[in-house]
């Protein structure tokens, strides 16, 4: 009995360990299930952004391009370059997924620097970038993830798993961890520097109000578009690599 009785304790203690939170955060009740608002709020922010530039920019295509119309092919043909150089000659119907990736998350990041969020008050928390918690980089990591298995089981069927014994049956316990680490490190570089960056120019701009933050800024601003570009491409590439069948 003491060992049951010390089994369910302990199991309580990491219960309660599970539901500790950093900061505030504000929770509503959509059709029974608890959403994290902030992150909801925020991330349909960035979608009706994206939408709205795209529709305004493409919706009266011309024969001689507008400025705005000249700018979205180029970022069309940024990302066909990227999903080619990573994927291959297959890179076609990845183009969508890598590019919606990419845009998402720079301009979530973009968003955490130059939109006014902390203006908008709630009953708990405050408004910031979606790629600043965890639950959005996590989702994106996951989605990632699901692409490159959904690649490699369409091209390979089954023998697709194969994989996993190459060159050897020894290295199978790794090569199924390398499968468990790479959304791991995808969610975690992502959420880390842009965490980092937020909480940077927090405190520089509480310790030094004027001029100094400044240059922080437009660094912070390079460094999200990096971080974007990092997702994007190595989401590629480990599509690519599901496809090809090598590491």
């Amino acid at each position: 009995m003491n060992v049951l009785s010390y089994s369910i304790n302990t199991l309580k203690g990491l219960y309660e360990i599970s539901g500790v939170e950093v900061g505030q955060h504000f929770y509503l009740k959509i059709g029974g299930f608890q959403v994290h608002a902030q992150v909801l709020i925020t991330s349909w922010v960035v979608i009706l952004i994206l939408l709205g530039s795209a529709i305004v920019t493409v919706r009266n295509p011309q024969t001689i391009p507008t400025d705005g119309q000249n700018f979205f092919e180029y970022i069309l043909e940024f990302i066909r370059d990227v999903s080619k150089t990573q994927i291959g000659e297959e890179y076609g119907p990845w183009v969508p997924f890598i590019g919606t990736l990419f845009l998402f998350i720079f301009v979530s990041n973009w968003s955490g620097a130059l939109l006014p969020w902390k203006i908008i008050e709630l009953p708990h928390g405050e408004l910031a970038a979606p790629t600043n918690d965890i639950n959005t980089t996590v989702a994106l990591a996951l989605l990632t993830s699901i692409a490159y298995f959904y690649a490699g089981l369409s091209k390979k069927g089954l023998g697709y798993f194969g994989k996993y014994i190459q060159p050897t049956p020894i290295l199978l316990p790794i090569n199924i961890l390398e499968d468990f680490t790479k959304p791991l490190s995808l969610s975690f570089r992502l959420f880390g520097n842009i965490l980092a960056d937020e909480l940077v120019v927090v405190v520089l701009v509480s310790l030094v109000p004027l001029v100094v933050p400044i240059p922080v800024m437009f660094l912070g601003l390079f460094t999200s578009g990096i971080q974007a570009l990092i997702f994007a491409t190595l989401a590629a590439a480990y599509i690519g690599e599901s496809m090809e069948g090598h590491h």
